[in-house]
């Protein structure tokens, strides 16, 4: 099954998260099959979170799974966007 999930980066005590579509059976930080975009948490204004909308809603359509913090990132994005 397709998870869309957040892959973890950065440094120690330096968090990024990229946005990720893989199988549910991969490594947190293991491999993926697309990048949709990124959450970093120590970033302040806009450019800490990004995410192709377009490419989330290919996924859904297509039986991928959102995780549920991944889900409130979307969520948060669009009323961001509007």
């Amino acid at each position: 099954m397709v998870v869309i999930r957040l892959s973890r980066g950065g440094g120690k005590k330096r968090p990024f998260f990229n946005i990720v579509a893989t199988d549910s059976r991969n490594r947190r930080d293991g491999r993926f099959i697309e990048r949709v975009g990124f959450y970093n948490p120590a970033a302040e204004g806009a450019e800490g979170l990004r995410i192709a909308t377009d490419r989330v809603s290919y996924w859904q359509q297509n039986g991928a799974q959102v995780s549920p913090t991944v889900a409130r990132l979307v969520k948060e994005f669009a009323q961001k966007a509007a």
